[in-house]
């Protein structure tokens, strides 16, 4: 079976080049006809059958640059150098696609320095202090997972390996632990103003309105008006309060709870591994440096944005330029005050700020490669054949929801909700707004709601995915077995996902107000956990 997937690639290959002969020379964009999807169709079967997206989104891109350089043998050879050589160096060579970069590298990099000078471990130490019941070590964790909003991957590990002794002490389970962690991890990065995936959001989205000449709005504009459709994201974190809140369970997990209630706790000790006693433990250290960056980032779009409205200002901003000025700022701070403070010499700050640089450059390759993908989805012309043959037989509304769907699944079965939007954002965004104009639609509900629908899908699916990088992760933090967090986890966001799509995602395609869907997917959510929810059997003290 191991060899299945490569046997895969290779047929499907197989069959693209006898379907060669269809086209000895180069076509003209607007006959490429349903070869226009091949490259996204394609990058979406690998990433199913290789559980790998960027060998995925490479295939892609290789049957683009083919299909741009005709459509033969010839052609296949000339499309793989093409692939690297133009649309991967143009990706590169873009000021706003370089820009993105080196922001996204700079805040792996503070994130590097602020777990260096020990001010993350302070902001967990601030937070831990409030745990002294099972409610209030759950919602502890919770807030601990909010306030470390900067990174999904750096949430994942500083809060499942910090809160570990603690819920172990209050007796909650370590199935509980990994879903608080999990749940607070990329959901929470996907709504935040100032996160490491802003940057590959807003790049995606830029990319994908460089081929729409009638749009003229900042993409980080429409990021900010998508938020309030990510519908999933909202509901899983309310989902996770109320879970906290009132004690009650469903599915397995409630049997997880009452196993671990039943247990001896063990002594609170620290975990002497992930403390160093020569740095004093501050947390001023990384709230500072937080501060700088999100103050940074609302002063650059200030300085740069012009208008009598703060709507207008941002929207006429650079946030590129805020961006980079914001994170550069942020790092000298943080440099700053870990060498004021001696708690550090300055090369071993430098090292670490090279190691955050490393934990993010994987997720900078799959963001070139989407942008060099969505290069060639344009030269082809796929959004305005989409268009056309889904403007007849497609509700607009209904795009959305089926947006949503397909990319729960897509990283679902790659376990990536990065790759996943690489892959789905350059085809949604143009569909969306070219099905608007056909529609006479003249508001950007479908626009903002289809952005929403992409980012959100994504992150229900990691959310589900066993092979989920954060999945993994949040298990191995939290030191719990790696299925039975994910069998836990599952019935909460199906539940959120579920009521996510029918109350939000669904309804907002046809103009249905947003916050109108929150309060209606609230009270379902709180509706399900009352009739199908379990408490724990354990007598616990008063405010609990």
């Amino acid at each position: 079976m191991s060899n299945l997937p490569r046997l895969i690639v290779i047929a499907l290959l197989a069959f693209l080049v006898p379907m060669s002969a269809w086209a000895q020379a180069p076509v003209e964009p607007e006959h490429y006809g349903w070869l226009s999807i091949l490259p996204a169709l394609v990058a979406i079967s690998a990433a199913f059958i290789l559980r790998s997206v960027i060998p995925a989104l490479f295939l892609g891109l290789w049957l683009g640059a083919w299909l741009v350089a005709g459509f033969n043998l010839a052609g296949l050879w000339q499309g793989l150098l093409a692939s690297f050589q133009i649309y991967t160096l143009n990706a590169l060579a873009d000021q706003g696609h370089a820009a993105i970069i080196l922001f996204s590298l700079m805040i792996g990099g503070l994130i590097g320095i602020i777990t260096r000078n020990g001010g993350t471990r302070g902001i967990v130490n601030s937070i831990t202090h409030l745990a002294s019941t099972r409610r209030r070590g759950q919602l502890a964790t919770m807030l601990m997972g909010l306030v470390m909003f900067i990174d999904d991957y750096a949430n994942t590990l500083v809060v499942g390996n910090t809160m570990r002794p603690i819920t172990d002490r209050l007796r909650i389970s370590r199935e509980k632990l990994a879903y608080l962690v999990d749940s607070t991890a990329a959901p929470v990065a996907a709504l935040a103003l100032v996160t490491t995936w802003i940057g590959y959001e807003v790049g995606l989205i830029g990319e994908a309105l460089e081929g729409i000449e009638t749009l003229d709005t900042s993409p980080y504009l429409l990021f900010l008006n998508s938020i309030a459709y990510s519908f999933y994201p909202w509901l899983c974190i309310l989902l996770l309060f109320l879970v906290c809140w009132t004690g009650r369970d469903i599915g397995p997990m409630v049997e997880a709870e009452r196993r671990a209630a039943k247990s001896a706790p063990p002594p609170l000790t620290a975990e002497p591994s992930e403390k160093n006693p020569a740095i004093p433990e501050r947390a001023m250290n990384a709230v500072v440096p937080l501060l700088v960056l999100v103050g940074g980032v609302v002063a650059g779009l200030m300085a740069t944005g012009e208008g009598a409205s703060i709507r207008a200002i941002i929207e006429t901003a650079d946030p590129y330029k805020a961006l980079m000025w914001a994170s550069l700022v942020a790092v000298l701070v943080a440099l700053a005050m870990s060498l004021a403070q001696r708690l550090a010499p300055l090369d071993e700050l430098i090292e670490a700020w090279a190691g955050g640089v490393k934990s993010i450059l994987f997720a900078m390759i799959i963001l070139v490669l989407s942008w060099a993908l969505a290069g060639t989805t344009s030269a082809l012309g796929t959004a305005d054949f989409l268009a056309s043959i889904l403007s007849d037989s497609l509700p607009i509304g209904v795009l959305p929801a089926l947006v949503f769907v397909l990319a729960a699944v897509t990283a679902f079965s790659t376990g990536t909700s990065w790759g996943t939007m690489g892959i789905l954002m350059p085809l949604a965004v143009p569909l969306a707004w070219n099905l608007s104009q056909q529609s006479g639609i003249a508001d950007l509900y479908v626009l903002h709601s289809t952005i929403a629908a992409v980012l959100a899908g994504a992150v229900w699916g990691d959310h589900c995915s066993p092979i989920s990088d954060t999945t993994i992760m949040s298990s191995m933090a939290s030191g719990c077995d790696h299925l039975e967090h994910v069998r836990t986890q599952l019935p909460y966001a199906l539940l959120a996902g579920g009521v996510a799509l029918i109350a939000g995602v669904l309804p907002s395609g046809f103009g249905f107000p947003w916050w109108l869907s929150l309060i209606i997917g609230a009270g379902l959510l709180a509706g399900a956990l009352r009739f199908f929810g379990r408490r724990v059997i354990q007598a616990e003290g008063k405010g609990s």
